[in-house]
């Protein structure tokens, strides 16, 4: 796929072609001028830029799922042949269990969502339905229908409404498989949905749970907002039921957690995904990247919109809030205006003192911005300030820096050795007398109260490492929303440039997640942490540094976290960072050599970020074509 001339391409290509495009701009110049001409063009441009040219030549827009799923989502008879062939030769084939619970349901999808099922390429599977006393009479009538023509479709009519807990229950008590896919009864499952899951079963004998890629289908049959999920991401999962579509579990599992509960409908899901990752290991969770599962997307769904079911919101509140209290955390639940939760963590009444470390060489203006934004903005009250002077020559900085030293909150080091950043900062670490560090940049400007309270309260959390703010350039554009590996061929920001107020791919700039590195910018970690991993590494510079650092701490075993609820500035740069951006000189190019021979298995394989989307771009646009291998392949 290339990148370069795309634009123009895609913009002269949407328009008919050169003839065409010039015969419309000699028209536009003729009746508005020159003028008219530029904005013309500027109207195109936006259009343009998602215009990519493939291997083949053909001229795609990135966000195109329609194509997408046309050119690499279609099953052909060679890979009908293939998929036959690789179900012959399993071990075992393992029953699964479709759980349906079904109410009044509309007849002509309920009909679908049942074919769906028969049509499957692996057909080693039962579909267990419990009617839930249902008032229409042609619903009894397609179910018994289906019953009587294929013996795999099991069905308990209810006498008693119970609601979609109690129903899928029954439906539970059909089930004779080992392992439980839930489908509601106006969904889809794609034909190959059950033969990735059994690969899925087969490649990971200690599974317990198993999830998939989603995507939506309107009234009319169009599919539409793909969902391209992460690998197990538990802050991710907090914030909104990431398993949901399509969720299959360990029937042993669910009955050990005592199945669906009511009084958590709309976001019973969810509550049995909770209860049931709270028994099992991260490696037990496995995540299919395929879209597996179309979600019907009509009036009154919440596929069409999360506001259709309030209810299922304060049902998910009260589930991740029982999680809490299961697992003994020390926090809270609260509904976000813009749809996920948020997990306010309480704080330790000792609270723990925080180092906030500060490297500067001059630069009076940003670091004198720096420190006093944080001294007059923090509402958290136990930290100190280590700025740390690199041979600063310009007297009005040596004059402020003396200033604010004899303040109670700021202290200063004098570091008169050659610049190395982490060096600077290793040896500020080891003087810090706070048991959690934090990493500053000089660039930083602190605008809200509570940035350092939720940094803290999120490192103090078993499992957790470092934890990254949300950064925002000048220009009011998001400058670091975490950091995805090998975007650009070896990492850059998570939607880069992105205007605040947006919420970016499925939510993301505005939720709490486990990610695999956060910039070193404003970098909390406890100091703990960072003496176990090394400290950073000082034979890579800075442009990289916190990515090794990052790596190094996951590496460990601890989970690194971006969030999106400690909102700072930086001033230095409108874009700084863009650390996929290959440099002209030869040391940077021997740091990016070192990282990919350090860290270049996970550079194409990052968990937090779906092989479906592009490594090219940081907005989470479609991948022209997908990472993901066939299992024969």
């Amino acid at each position: 796929m290339r990148l370069v001339g795309a634009a123009l391409l895609g913009a002269v290509k949407s328009r008919g072609g050169w003839r065409t495009a010039i015969a419309r701009a000699s028209a536009v110049f003729r009746r508005e001028g020159l003028t008219g001409l530029r904005k013309s063009w500027k109207r195109a441009i936006p259009r343009a830029k998602l215009a990519i040219v493939l291997e083949d030549g053909t001229i795609v827009d990135c966000n195109d799922y329609t194509g997408w799923l046309a050119r690499y989502a279609g099953i052909d008879t060679s890979k009908r042949a293939r998929i036959a062939s690789r179900i012959a030769q399993m071990e075992r084939r393992p029953t699964i269990s479709i759980v349906m619970p079904v109410y009044n349901a509309n007849i002509g999808w309920l009909r679908e969502a049942i074919e769906s099922v028969r049509a499957q390429l692996y057909e080693n599977w039962e579909l267990c339905i419990a009617d839930d006393c249902s008032t229409e009479p042609l619903v009894k009538q397609t179910l018994q229908e289906y019953a009587g023509i294929d013996d795999r479709i099991r069905v308990v009519y209810r006498d008693k409404n119970g609601h979609i807990s109690q129903a899928s229950n029954s439906a539970i008590e059909l089930v004779a498989g080992a392992w439980i896919a839930l489908l509601d009864q106006d969904d889809l499952l794609t034909e190959d949905a059950l033969y990735y899951v059994a690969e899925a079963i087969a490649a990971n004998p200690r599974a317990g749970l198993i999830y998939s890629d989603e995507d939506k289908i309107d009234e009319q049959g169009n599919r539409f907002s793909p969902h391209f999920k992460s690998d197990w991401n538990p802050e991710l999962f907090l914030s909104y039921n990431i398993i949901s579509h399509l969720g299959v579990y360990s029937a042993a599992l669910v009955r050990q957690v005592g199945g669906f509960r009511r009084g958590y409908e709309g976001s019973q899901d969810h509550d049995l995904a909770l209860r049931i990752v709270e028994g099992i290991e991260p490696s037990q969770i496995v995540h299919i990247p395929r879209v597996l599962y179309n979600w019907r997307a009509h009036s009154g769904s919440t596929a069409a919109s999360g506001d259709n079911k309030s209810y299922a919101a304060i049902a998910g509140q009260r589930a991740i809030r029982d999680h809490l209290k299961r697992k003994g955390v020390d926090g809270d639940v609260e509904l976000s205006p813009f749809g996920p939760y948020r997990v306010r963590y309480n704080l330790p009444k000792e609270l723990p003192l925080v180092s906030l470390i500060i490297p500067t060489r001059n630069d009076l203006k940003l670091v004198r911005t720096c420190v006093e934004s944080i001294l007059s903005t923090t509402a958290y009250p136990r930290y100190e300030i280590i700025v740390v002077d690199n041979k600063s020559d310009d007297p009005g900085t040596r004059d402020y820096l003396e200033k604010m030293g004899k303040t109670a909150s700021v202290r200063i080091i004098r570091d008169e050795g050659p610049f190395n950043h982490s060096a600077i900062n290793n040896r500020a670490v080891a003087a810090a007398r706070g048991s959690i560090i934090g990493l500053i940049s000089n660039d930083i400007k602190a605008t809200s109260a509570d940035w350092l309270e939720d940094m803290v309260s999120m490192v103090l959390q078993t499992g957790i490492g470092a934890v990254g703010a949300r950064l925002w350039s000048a220009n009011n554009r998001l400058q670091h929303g975490g950091i995805i590996l090998g975007i650009g061929g070896l990492a850059n920001h998570s939607h880069l440039g992105l205007r605040n107020g947006r919420p970016g791919y499925m939510g993301r700039v505005q939720i709490r997640q486990s990610l695999s590195a956060v910039t070193g910018a404003c970098l909390i970690v406890r100091k703990s942490v960072f003496d176990e991993v090394g400290g950073l590494d000082e034979g890579v510079e800075a442009a990289f540094s916190d990515i090794d650092f990052c790596m190094r701490v996951r590496e460990a075993g601890y989970r690194n976290v971006w969030t999106p609820f400690s909102d700072l500035y930086r001033q230095g740069s409108r874009l700084a960072g863009l650390k996929g951006r290959p440099d002209k000189t030869a040391g940077r190019h021997e740091q990016m050599v070192l990282m990919r021979e350090r860290w270049g298995k996970f550079l194409m394989a990052d968990p937090a970020y779906s092989p479906n989307l592009t490594l090219e771009r940081t907005d989470f646009s479609l991948s022209w074509p997908p990472r993901v291998q066939e299992p024969w392949e």
